[in-house]
């Protein structure tokens, strides 16, 4: 029989066991980590500041489509549609001014268009959001 000796451990033991440990592949690890978590605590903040707004965009628009679709069941004049949508923009913290709104009625062709930007401060960022919200009821 032969001596073959003892044997061979994996190469990952045997690396420990000879003392020569990768520490500074571990202090690397340690700082992407670092990294990659201040990356997603920005994406976290930027969400929390734009969602909302985004949210609200949302809501004006499918109030603006509401109001379209009924306005002229209703009867309502191009003042008397500014006038909601205004009430409406300003439910969902938007400012809009009259004259940001365009209003069409044109026999029973209602078409409705607004136009606002909204600036949201990120800290080390100015982010401008601009809307162009538009709606319209065409008559059967």
């Amino acid at each position: 029989m032969h001596d073959v000796g003892p044997p061979l451990a994996p190469a990952w033991t045997c690396a420990v066991q000879r003392g020569s440990a990768p520490t500074a592949e571990r202090g690397a690890g340690g700082l992407k980590a670092i990294v990659w978590l201040a990356v997603l605590a920005a994406m976290v903040y930027a969400g929390v500041k734009v969602v909302p707004i985004l949210v609200n965009e949302f809501e004006f628009q499918d109030a603006m489509q509401t109001t379209a679709r009924f306005a002229s069941v209703n009867r309502q004049t191009p003042e008397d549609i500014r006038g909601a949508l205004i009430k409406e923009a300003a439910k969902d913290d938007i400012q809009l001014k009259p004259d940001d709104i365009q209003v069409a009625n044109e026999a029973g062709n209602v078409r409705i268009s607004a136009a606002y930007s909204v600036t949201v401060d990120l800290q080390v960022y100015q982010l401008t959001l601009n809307f162009h919200p538009s709606a319209r009821n065409n008559a059967l």
